[in-house]
């Protein structure tokens, strides 16, 4: 599996398998992803930003995520403390094809998103998701990510994680 930028001829592959897992969230009973957010617009603009990634295997897109090396403003107001204050990745929009699910996709995404960081130099990781995401929160935890508080996206309270790479 490799991790690698997004083409904006990739948008309907990415945009299925967003469908999928905003699907996924909606019979899990979560409200997340269930307002016309993510939607292809917000993925175009990911892409011609250069934070769309997907994860590619034997040449089929199998995950997508939006890895931002820059400030999300909605963390500044954490309910919390991060562990860090200097330069951090922000991890939004992870969604595995429906085909691998089970598999550890999501597992492997992030650790290649933790080997990018490293390679960058940015050696701390902060993501938030919705407190009923169980998939994402057991992820989380099984990686090493520490609870920071809270944080509010479009108006709602996600529950904030962070990774320190490495520390010096």
């Amino acid at each position: 599996m490799t991790l690698r930028k997004a083409t904006l001829s990739e948008l309907p592959v990415i945009w299925e398998i967003l469908q999928q897992a905003i699907a996924q969230r909606k019979q899990e009973g979560s409200m997340q992803w269930q307002n016309g957010y993510p939607n292809p617009q917000v993925i175009q603009e990911d892409i011609a930003q250069g934070y769309g990634y997907v994860l590619v295997e034997d040449e089929m897109i199998i995950a997508y995520s939006a890895i931002i090396f820059g400030v999300e403003s909605a963390y500044n107001d954490i309910i919390g403390q991060w562990l860090t204050h200097g330069d951090y990745v922000v991890v939004h929009r992870v969604a595995t094809a429906n085909a691998v699910k089970g598999r550890g996709v999501g597992t492997h995404l992030l650790n290649l998103i933790a080997d990018l960081c490293i390679t960058k130099k940015v050696f701390s990781i902060k993501i938030d998701t919705n407190f009923d995401n169980k998939q994402m929160l057991r992820i989380l935890e099984k990686l090493g990510y520490t609870y920071c508080g809270e944080v509010f996206l479009a108006g709602a309270s996600r529950m904030a994680y962070e990774k320190v790479l490495l520390t010096v």
